[in-house]
């Protein structure tokens, strides 16, 4: 059954797609703070007349009016902004929302961000359907760069077991198949519940003394409290070492060219843990 509906998710989407390589857009709906995020690093924030909650970056994006989250969308208000193009979010753009604006009769755009690849294929995307590939490229091209750089960087040092803390109460981590995941793999880490089958799995306190990582990263505004909640379990590698680590949640959690920044931080983390590590050996 979901295989089925994701593939009639990405037939619609696919479909949509070609009707707006005709000509270059100039009113575009975003269904996802990211994609709002990702029109203005392509030079097309000025086309981006409607979003959802939650799009504050950058600053401008804050006054764009608003025409719902990201499970609901107020269809009466996206069709009295006349959009020429909607950009939904694979995988975050529930398929009944893609459904419903398709028997609309509106052109959806496809902006994939699964992988730390897609990122950059999205700025040029959104580039060639509004024009501004001359904005765009540059922007794409630096992402890569920044990233082809650290990978690099710390290509070949010794592994760090992470626990990734994307939310405190409940607990909850990613998988593998997160693109959070994806940048600690290219910061020489490992996720330790890299294997579980939800993209963001609850866990329990038990399941994360027992698989004792050698450092534990929290992302979001609870940060620092998370971290002190875990000074109890000295048992445990990462506390014992004093690799608890918070990041900005928006730098990591959020796929947009921000995640350049947000991998720097994250890599010079799990450099810490690993000299942290060597010195109590």
């Amino acid at each position: 059954m979901k295989r089925s509906v994701a593939v009639v998710w990405l037939f619609l989407l696919t479909a949509c797609d070609a009707t707006l390589a005709a000509a270059p857009v100039t009113r575009i709906v975003s269904l996802a703070p990211n994609l709002t995020e990702l029109a203005f690093a392509a030079g097309a924030g000025d086309r981006v007349v409607g979003t959802v909650e939650y799009s504050d970056y950058p600053e401008a994006a804050r006054a764009i009016p608003r025409v719902g989250d990201a499970f609901r969308v107020d269809y009466e208000r996206v069709l009295a902004l006349r959009p020429e193009a909607i950009l939904a979010w694979e995988p975050g753009t529930p398929v009944g929302v893609v459904e419903r604006l398709t028997t609309l009769h509106l052109n959806i755009a496809t902006i994939r961000t699964r992988r730390i690849a897609d990122i950059s294929a999205g700025v040029r995307q959104i580039g060639r359907i509004a024009a501004t590939e001359s904005a765009a490229e540059p922007v794409a091209d630096a992402f890569e760069h920044d990233i082809a750089a650290l990978r690099q960087q710390y290509a070949g040092r010794p592994p760090v077991s992470v626990f990734l803390q994307i939310n405190d109460r409940p607990l909850y981590t990613v998988n593998g198949r997160q693109i959070m995941s994806e940048v600690i793999e290219l910061c020489g880490g490992r996720n330790v519940f890299a294997d579980l089958s939800d993209i963001a799995p609850q866990v329990g306190v038990e399941a994360v003394i027992a698989a004792d990582p050698d450092a534990i990263v929290v992302t979001g505004d609870a940060g620092s409290e998370a971290l002190d909640r875990w000074q109890r379990w000295q048992h445990v590698r990462a506390v014992r070492t004093g690799n608890l680590f918070a990041v900005p949640p928006d730098d990591l959690a959020r796929p947009t060219t921000r995640l350049a920044r947000g991998a720097d931080a994250l890599c010079r983390i799990l450099q810490t843990a690993r000299e942290r590590l060597r010195e109590k050996q």
